[in-house]
């Protein structure tokens, strides 16, 4: 099941990256509710909220480092409780999308644009709600264990 997440976030997140920018121009913005959501297409040479701009190799060496801590320790998550477990596997694939475009262009593909906060994507959300369900399980979850 872990492994249908992951690739289920992996594959949707690098088909709309695809089609955004095989569609439409850079900086191009498509009301879908106009002034509350759009899609708006940019590159990202950052991180969050464009953080650490054209840091290229330090977000490629991050994302391998990553990738390498959960594969080690993915052994023990399997055994953990599914929020930590499956947020762990969110963060891995969103962690992956965003390094795919980085290794590819040097650039994260953005589009989800709400107009009161920064440009996203998928992955984005899939790291989000992945460190959020990670914080659940320490906070609620894996605290129950104890008792």
């Amino acid at each position: 099941m872990a492994f249908c997440l992951f690739v289920v976030l992996l594959v949707l997140d690098q088909a709309v990256k695809s089609y955004v920018s095989a569609t439409m121009v850079l900086g191009e913005s498509i009301p879908v509710i106009p002034g509350v959501f759009h899609f708006t297409y940019i590159l990202n040479p950052g991180a969050a909220f464009g953080m650490l701009e054209n840091q290229r190799w330090f977000f490629i060496l991050a994302g391998m480092a990553i990738i390498a801590a959960f594969l080690y320790y993915y052994p023990r998550l399997r055994r953990q409780v599914a929020w930590f477990h499956y947020g762990c596997v969110a963060l891995l694939a969103g962690a992956v999308g965003n390094l795919i475009d980085r290794i590819k262009d040097g650039l994260v593909v953005d589009y989800l644009d709400f107009r009161i906060w920064p440009v996203f994507n998928i992955a984005d959300i899939a790291i989000v709600l992945g460190v959020a369900s990670m914080i659940y399980a320490l906070m609620y979850k894996m605290k129950d264990m104890d008792d």
